[in-house]
C-alpha cells in the first residue's frame, strides 16, 4: 500500500518536471533593448565636387544625424559609391527628391545664385539634404520650417527640421524600409 508522502512527492516530481520541459521548449524573453534599438539606414555622401561649401555640408549632415534617429550620413571614402552626389553650382540650388536608399543615387546641388542674393548656405546644404531624405517643399512656410526653403527669406539662418520633418524622415526610413521604397527622383529646383 503507498502511503500518501508518496503520492505528494511524485505530485511535486512531476510538476517540476512539467515546469522544467515547458521552460525548455518556450520561447525566449524579448529583449526589451532590442525592441527600442530602431534600424538604422546609413547614408554616404561625396562632396568632392562641392568646393567652397565644406563647412556648410558639413554643419548640414551635422544637423540631420542630431535630429533623426534611423538615418546617419556619413562621408564617403575616397573612391568608394556614395548613394547622394553633392556638388557646388552657379546656379540655384536642387537635388533629388527621395528618400534615397541604400545602393540608389540622389544628387544634390547647391548653387552659388542663392548664396549672392543672400540665403545662408548651412541652411541651403540642411535643406537640400532634406529633399534627398524624402522631403518636399514647403513654400511658403516659416523659417521654423527647414524645407520652407527660400521662402522664409534671407534672413532665416534655420538649418534644423522641425517635428514633422523630423517624423516624416524617420517614418520613411522606418525599420530599414528606405530600402524597399524606391526614390521619388524627381529633381526639386529651389529658386524663388
Amino acid at each position: 500500500m503507498l502511503d500518501s508522502r508518496w503520492f505528494k512527492a511524485a505530485g511535486v516530481a512531476v510538476a517540476l518536471t512539467l515546469a522544467s520541459a515547458t521552460a525548455a521548449h518556450a520561447a525566449p524573453a524579448p529583449d526589451p533593448a532590442a525592441e527600442t534599438t530602431a534600424a538604422v539606414v546609413t547614408l554616404r555622401y561625396d562632396d568632392s565636387r562641392a568646393g567652397g561649401w565644406e563647412a556648410a555640408i558639413a554643419a548640414g549632415v551635422a544637423s540631420w544625424n542630431a535630429n533623426v534617429g534611423n538615418v546617419k550620413l556619413v562621408e564617403a571614402a575616397p573612391g568608394t559609391r556614395a548613394e547622394i552626389q553633392i556638388v557646388a553650382t552657379s546656379g540655384w540650388p536642387q537635388a533629388t527628391l527621395g528618400p534615397v536608399r541604400p545602393g540608389g543615387q540622389a544628387r544634390v546641388e547647391l548653387g552659388s545664385q542663392a548664396v549672392t542674393q543672400g540665403h545662408d548656405k548651412t541652411r541651403i546644404a540642411a535643406h537640400e539634404l532634406g529633399h534627398s531624405l524624402g522631403l518636399p517643399d514647403t513654400k511658403p512656410g516659416p523659417c521654423s520650417q527647414l524645407m520652407s526653403g527660400s521662402s522664409a527669406g534671407t534672413s532665416c539662418k534655420n538649418a534644423v527640421p522641425n517635428a514633422a520633418e523630423r517624423s516624416r524622415v524617420e517614418s520613411a526610413y522606418a525599420g530599414g524600409l528606405a530600402a524597399l521604397v524606391p526614390a521619388d527622383g524627381r529633381i526639386l529646383v529651389d529658386a524663388t
